[in-house]
């Protein structure tokens, strides 16, 4: 297996915190999981690089980057730091573009009855696994030539057959992996051409999957059943903006963006993250819930093939809830963000 090289991308806000106490359960793992190995390297991007530098996200990362195993990312952003058009700088997607990451996973399960706002779910009752197209979509026309008379402004949404393919199969294969076996594209096929397009597609690669379950669904009647029945979804594929709206959405159902882990996966390289942004009102405090950074990070080790590694991660995210006295104050518990690393590697140590 070798050493794993891990890029770190901290960026701005409370990123530093929880990639932190998330490096520090990684290097505590090397202790008492045999053969696990890393090698950290921290790299620059952001809106705080920009304030310091002039680039949100150097060249120079890019490249360290492309050379990595793996990339661990914080938060990015800062709300008062815009581009002259008043969009905020987004590095977190650049990056998705830069490197080919097509494939967005947001896992959305429920730890504890009393994460979410709906009425009688418990414990594992949501489990879902949202996959979002991040290249084309609704996205994919934000860097294009714009208009010069200011009358007007249009975003272009652009669905390719080589991107529908691809994300409907790394869907079905994901699925594959799942025990009930489901996929459900989410689109706007009765209004839109382009998910019209993608449909077709979505139900060509279907048969090649006999053994799942396909099924579609309009983006608006979906985000109404997710509300009432939850527990009937479990892999869902969507376009760029779609998904980035219903994975808040799915996140709200299961605690919020703090429980809320997502990576970014191409071809050659993955990117791990927290779903979450950079909540600058609590940055410094050492209050901020490092949860879905650290199940971002097991993710990442499934990347790797480092499953039995990730297996601890998860085995003890469900332990540590068991308790929500252990919990970060976001969720009504005591512990701030260190302290919560710190009891995760003990239940870790104890599993073993």
């Amino acid at each position: 297996m070798g050493t794993h090289n891990i890029a770190l991308l901290p960026g701005d806000g409370i990123g530093p915190e929880v990639v932190g106490t998330t490096v520090h359960i990684l290097e505590a793992m090397q202790g008492f999981v045999p053969k696990l190995k890393f090698k950290f390297e921290t790299y620059p991007m952001g809106a705080g690089e920009y304030l310091n530098n002039g680039d949100p996200f150097p060249e120079t990362t890019v490249e360290e980057v492309k050379k990595a195993d793996a990339t661990l990312l914080g938060a990015m952003g800062i709300p008062d730091v815009r581009w002259p058009d008043g969009t905020e700088m987004v590095p977190q997607v650049e990056i998705r573009e830069k490197l080919d990451l097509y494939a967005g996973e947001r896992p959305l399960k429920l730890y504890h009855e009393r994460f979410t706002p709906l009425k009688g779910y418990q414990k594992g009752e949501i489990d879902l696994l949202l996959i979002r197209e991040n290249t084309e979509g609704l996205f994919w026309d934000r860097t294009g030539p714009r208009t010069t008379d200011q009358t007007s402004e249009q975003d272009i949404m652009h669905i390719s057959r080589k991107g529908a393919e691809r994300i409907s199969r790394y869907a079905f294969e994901k699925a594959i992996q799942r025990p009930r076996k489901r996929v459900t594209l989410v689109d706007k096929a009765n209004v839109l051409k382009s998910n019209a397009f993608f449909r077709n597609i979505f139900l060509e690669i279907s048969e090649e999957y006999p053994e799942v379950q396909a099924e579609c669904n309009y983006v608006d009647a979906l985000a109404l059943y997710l509300i009432q029945r939850p527990h009937t979804f479990d892999v869902l594929v969507t376009e760029n903006m779609f998904g980035d709206i219903l994975s808040d959405l799915g996140a709200g159902l299961v605690g919020g963006m703090g429980l809320a882990p997502s990576a970014d996966i191409g071809d050659d390289h993955a990117v791990f993250q927290p779903s979450h942004g950079t909540a600058p009102d609590i940055a410094g405090k050492g209050i901020a819930n490092p949860i879905a950074t650290i199940l971002s990070a097991a993710m990442m080790l499934e990347y790797l093939k480092e499953k039995p590694a990730a297996a601890l991660i998860y085995q003890a995210v469900e332990k540590i809830y068991e308790n929500l006295g252990n919990a970060t104050k976001d969720l009504g518990g005591e512990l701030s963000t260190t302290a919560f690393g710190d009891k995760l590697i003990s239940i870790m140590k104890n599993e073993i």
